[in-house]
């Protein structure tokens, strides 16, 4: 049975819902694009996933501060305002009755080809958006469980091929370190940097526990997520020292206990690290205030509900 970060509640209104293309809202199994696109073709392109907590997208301009750079780093011109897109946001949910625990994956890719090739002058139409909401709440059972990691052998790569921090709709490093750790008997994989040091996971932020100090890698080497942003902010606010810095696996299989984080899952414990047992309590204690710290961050941000 599957288990890991993403595991969902299973909801029948998923089967109903309205998927935006270019303006136009599709049945889920009329939501289509042409195998002429950029995205499909050659990974040409970016996105984001936020979430939907009572009537608010949490933490919405960082999200798009975050789309935004990326197309501006593969030279991508979105073709609208920050203001535009938000509103074709809330038009897919307001069509779906959308309000709470929804999961919404936005992506956007730099259009139709002429014909397959990497070059974009033969782009022949702007850059097609597609909206996915659904319905989607974290299973508890995640947090409840943990999850297990395997360290593949995939490492995240150099900021001078592929910048390891943009969210491009190419995932193939990511896919092939988990399958590394699913043949491994794992969850989730653990993914280096390309000195040796703990860089992220396939899909979350990594983080571990020591002497009830919190510390994650640099963020030179992985996806600067905004949960993982969020959780240094309210660590330091609430006097827990978190520390950005290199460290190694020897450090991690000697810690008192770790996690990883995401805008789906949020804080969820991991319980091993290759087989080594890192925390038989699930949640260790300062993992369980990061979450509680987490989610009250959470709570401001609907209660201050700007978009």
């Amino acid at each position: 049975m599957t288990h890991g970060t993403h595991n969902a509640l299973e909801d029948p209104r998923n089967k109903n819902v309205l998927i935006y293309i270019n303006g136009e809202l599709k049945p889920r199994e009329e939501a289509k694009i042409s195998v002429f696109d950029s995205g499909y073709l050659v990974g040409d392109g970016v996105w984001e996933a936020l979430r939907l907590h009572d009537g608010v997208l949490v933490f919405l301009d960082e999200h798009l501060d975050r789309l935004w750079t990326g197309a501006a780093t593969i030279g991508l011109d979105i073709g609208m305002s920050r203001e535009e897109l938000t509103d074709k946001i809330w038009i897919t949910l307001e069509a779906n009755d959308m309000h709470n625990h929804v999961h919404v994956r936005v992506m956007l890719t730099r259009g139709i080809k002429k014909t397959p090739s990497q070059d974009p002058r033969l782009t022949i139409s702007g850059p097609n958006l597609v909206i996915v909401a659904e319905h989607k709440k974290a299973d508890p059972e995640s947090r409840k469980r943990g999850v297990t990691l395997f360290t593949s052998t995939i490492r995240r790569g150099s900021p001078d091929y592929l910048d390891p921090r943009l969210n491009c709709h190419s995932k193939l490093h990511e896919v092939q370190a988990l399958i590394q750790a699913l043949e491994a008997g794992a969850d989730e994989a653990l993914m280096l940097d390309i000195n040796g040091f703990v860089s992220t996971c396939n899909a979350t932020n990594f983080f571990m526990v020591n002497d009830e100090e919190v510390q994650t890698s640099t963020g030179q080497y992985c996806m600067n997520g905004i949960t993982r942003g969020k959780i240094i902010e309210v660590c330091e606010e609430a006097g827990i020292p978190c520390h950005q810095k290199n460290f190694s696996l020897f450090d991690v299989y000697g810690a008192d206990e770790a996690f990883v984080t995401g805008s789906f899952g949020g804080v969820t414990p991991v319980t091993k690290v290759d087989g080594r047992t890192i925390s038989r309590s699930v949640p260790g204690p300062v993992t369980q205030k990061v979450h509680e710290l987490y989610t009250e961050a959470i709570r401001k941000a609907v209660q201050k509900g700007d978009n």
